[in-house]
């Protein structure tokens, strides 16, 4: 009974990655609204956000990082999954051509940076890129949408 215990832990642990799915439009604003809660940012900072401009400022770093982890698509050891920034981000764009960006922007973060400078840095990365692109797009019809309702 202890072997098969152990062997269903095992399977279990293998299986875990594959668990994760991309959040939906609400998970992802009430991710925002629990990490502007835990990293406030001043109206300045939020301003610039909103035009897409992201400042290489710690509260910015942090507020990034706290997004990029609770979206599942960070971790503080491996850094960004491109495979998930890929599903959480692929928008109209191929799969393989999405995952070939993330990749490029993932590193081992081998100059050892902090997880919020190497979180911002895989996030400038991706922003700069044809998926960033996309979303910015998304995000600003989103917004011309709601201003006519």
């Amino acid at each position: 009974m202890k072997f098969f215990i152990v062997i269903l832990a095992v399977v279990a642990l293998a299986y875990a990655d594959e668990e994760w799915v991309p959040k939906n439009v609400a998970q992802i604003k009430a991710i925002r609204q629990e990490c502007i809660k835990d990293f406030p940012l001043s109206e300045e900072y939020i301003q610039k956000m909103k035009n897409f401009e992201y400042p290489d400022e710690e509260p910015v770093r942090k507020y990034l990082l706290c997004t990029a982890k609770k979206l599942g698509v960070f971790c503080e050891h491996e850094g960004y999954h491109a495979d998930r920034v890929a599903k959480q981000f692929k928008m109209d764009l191929d799969e393989a051509e999405v995952i070939a960006i993330a990749e490029g922007c993932a590193d081992k973060n081998v100059e050892g940076s902090s997880a919020d400078v190497w979180a911002y840095r895989g996030h400038k990365c991706v922003m700069a890129s044809k998926i960033g692109e996309r979303v910015k797009a998304y995000i600003q019809k989103s917004v011309e949408e709601a201003k006519k309702h």
